[in-house]
């Protein structure tokens, strides 16, 4: 889905190699409210602190982002590399540079060639302003779109994550899309993970933030992979206006409905990340339900979610229901052991903290043969509840990180 007054490319620079689009940038026509929530991390990578400055101001017009390399652990060289390689995206596209909102992903601990940017910055701009390239040199060949950023930012993920939605606002349609990546160092709280969403509505920074904050936290902040989380997440939302309609307000029906789909949007992406887990076959949802409140049911559901004895369990197809109430014991969840209840699906395996033997494991490892299923703990405490995904631990999983760096 296009959304209107924004345009975007991908170039192969040379970043990665000749053969891979790793240099992408998003424009709109205007300078845009902006919002975005970062990596908790105590690391933190260069574009992550420059561009976590920038959107004090609450306005952007452009992302340059490449893979390949995170620009993170690199000193006072990388972050010069950083406002370097905007300064020269803002010169290209005639805009201030502190509009220009950077991101990277890729290995750490390396500097950025800059020379590559210098090279795709103004490949980029011919692509996206529809000119013919001045000087094409041999690698540089790009495409645009929103998918091609997508396809550019990929590094061990499998495909690209795009997703799209719209809602009327005043009788007028407002568009989001929206592109990530992820699949691995992931967890709740941001993960290894780049996203950036675009619409045409009319939103004011701080309403914006609290938007985004709201879809984040309910989608990107409940998935996980392996526990990990990186120095370069980030999630970045533009807003421009250019639907025409009335700038939204807090707590009205388009508002709310805005933020329904923006909620779906980035539950949509989180989704994509976790079913592209690196080496992973399965997409689980771990749910706990009736627990005394909202905390502790995301203490148990996160915790569970991120046991790697439980993850691998799930790989091997066993229906090991001990693994799941042991970490739910060490999640600090408070809860009576007895009155447990644990179920694949609609097998129940657990009633009363007791196992129902083996008929019951046996229909239940039959749910675990599906690529998709879902896990439910009922601990009979309260009325709150959580979601949260994750996936299987597979072998394929240690050799694409064992392989990383070659």
């Amino acid at each position: 889905m296009e959304v209107r007054g924004f345009k975007a490319a991908a170039v192969r620079s040379g970043i990665r190699s000749k053969d891979r689009l790793d240099l992408g940038l998003i424009i709109s026509e205007v300078p845009a409210a902006a919002a975005g929530v970062f990596t908790t991390n105590r690391v933190q990578a260069a574009p992550v602190v420059l561009g976590r400055q920038r959107l004090a101001g609450g306005r952007a017009q452009a992302i340059l982002v490449n893979s390949g390399i995170a620009n993170a652990c690199t000193g006072a060289t990388g972050m010069l590399n950083a406002r370097l390689c905007g300064a020269m995206a803002g010169d290209a596209l005639g805009i201030e540079e502190g509009l220009v909102q950077p991101a990277s992903t890729g290995v750490i601990g390396m500097q950025l060639d800059v020379e590559c940017f210098r090279l795709g910055i103004p490949r980029l701009r011919s692509i996206i302003t529809g000119e013919e390239a001045a000087d094409q040199a041999a690698g540089q060949s790009g495409e645009s779109g929103l998918n091609a950023v997508a396809r550019a930012i990929m590094t061990t993920d499998t495909v690209p994550k795009t997703a799209a939605r719209s809602c009327l606002i005043d009788g007028v349609e407002v568009r989001l899309a929206g592109v990530a990546k992820g699949a691995g160092m992931i967890m709740p709280d941001m993960a290894t993970m780049l996203c950036f969403i675009l619409t045409d509505a009319a939103v004011e920074p701080k309403l914006l933030r609290a938007m985004l904050k709201r879809s984040v936290d309910a989608s990107f902040n409940r998935i996980s992979i392996d526990g990990d989380t990186s120095t370069n997440d980030t999630v970045l939302m533009m807003a421009n206006g250019r639907a025409g309609t009335p700038p939204l307000v807090a707590e009205t029906e388009a508002q709310l409905e805005f933020q329904q789909q923006l909620d779906d949007l980035c539950l949509d992406l989180a989704r994509q990340i976790v079913r592209d887990g690196e080496g992973a076959s399965k997409l689980v949802t771990i749910r706990v339900e009736k627990a005394a409140d909202a905390e502790q049911a995301s203490l148990a559901a996160r915790t569970i979610a991120n046991s790697s004895l439980v993850k691998t369990a799930f790989f091997g197809e066993d229906a090991n229901w001990g693994r799941i109430i042991a970490a739910l014991g060490r999640s600090g969840a408070e809860f009576d052991p007895e009155a447990v209840n644990i179920s694949f699906d609609d097998v129940v395996m657990v009633q009363g903290g007791i196992g129902l033997g083996a008929d019951a494991e046996a229909r239940a490892t039959e749910v675990l043969h599906r690529p998709e299923f879902t896990v439910t703990i009922n601990l009979e405490a309260g009325s709150a509840a959580a979601d949260y995904l994750t996936c299987d631990f597979s072998l394929d999983y240690v050799r694409i990180n064992a392989d990383y760096r070659t």
